[in-house]
């Protein structure tokens, strides 16, 4: 399943901290720092975790592009500098703030494969919602969700034509089919690391099915509108844990 060639693992010893992007957007702030404590909390390997923060980005003269309407989120483009922020070197992973994490991150890093551009859950599924999150219209495209979470190689010579000057210019469909790749450049990943909340479904005593990252796309319970969707007690605990913690650093 991994890398037949070991490139892409660092020396024992010399491990570089795995770099992990989230789409963070200001009125999700608290979705984006229950998901970077749920990564935290349970992963065995070294890990960075970089909020892609819209107006940083402008700030710094990288990302220029208008909102469009079908833009729900701050970082509905600019999650594909994922590769540049990473000065195309090595692999490093986008996701959505809004996730959470029950598995160890290494199991997903280790599922790593050199020969792929980027490797991602590959959805197939036509959202029932005609709206999503805060009222922002749901669009249906193909490979829909395929972005929300993606292993980049960012090294890989496909990848160096996600410019700013792309990422700024180039079409959704561009971006988020990723059609500045090849089908057979596009790794799978088990859906279990992007399980859709409302959508993908855990079949009882089958241990494959059982989510790793639920992906609350449809919006989550740090939404009014979402406080009762599925797997919401589990955000919601987790949210409680990150509260504490970050209430004890205040009082030190």
């Amino acid at each position: 399943m991994g890398s037949s060639n070991g490139e892409n693992r660092p020396a024992v010893g010399d491990e570089q901290p795995f770099r992990i992007f989230v789409g963070y957007d200001v009125r999700e702030d608290l979705a984006y720092q229950v998901c970077r404590h749920s990564i935290l909390k349970r992963s065995s390997i070294p890990v960075e975790i970089i909020p892609i923060k819209q107006a940083d980005l402008r700030k710094n003269g990288v990302y220029w592009r208008e909102r469009g309407q079908t833009e729900s989120t701050e970082f509905s483009f600019s999650r594909f500098l994922t590769p540049y922020l990473a000065n195309f070197k090595g692999w490093a992973m986008f996701v959505d703030c809004d996730f959470l994490y029950l598995a160890d991150i290494k199991e997903l890093r280790d599922l790593i494969d050199n020969k792929f551009a980027v490797m991602c859950v590959h959805h197939d599924y036509t959202p029932k919602e005609t709206t999503k999150m805060d009222g922002a219209v749901q669009t249906v495209y193909p490979r829909k969700n395929w972005s929300s979470m993606v292993l980049y190689n960012c090294g890989h010579p496909k990848n160096k034509v996600l410019t700013p000057e792309i990422v700024n210019t180039q079409t959704g469909a561009f971006l988020h089919r990723f059609q500045w790749l090849e089908d057979n450049e596009i790794g799978s990943v088990p859906f279990v690391w992007n399980f859709l909340e409302g959508h993908n479904k855990s079949v009882e005593g089958d241990l494959t099915t059982l989510p790793k990252a639920i992906h609350y796309t449809r919006g989550g319970p740090w939404f009014e509108a979402w406080k009762n969707c599925e797997f919401a007690d589990l955000w919601l605990k987790e949210m409680e844990e990150y509260n504490k913690e970050a209430e004890k650093k205040s009082e030190e």
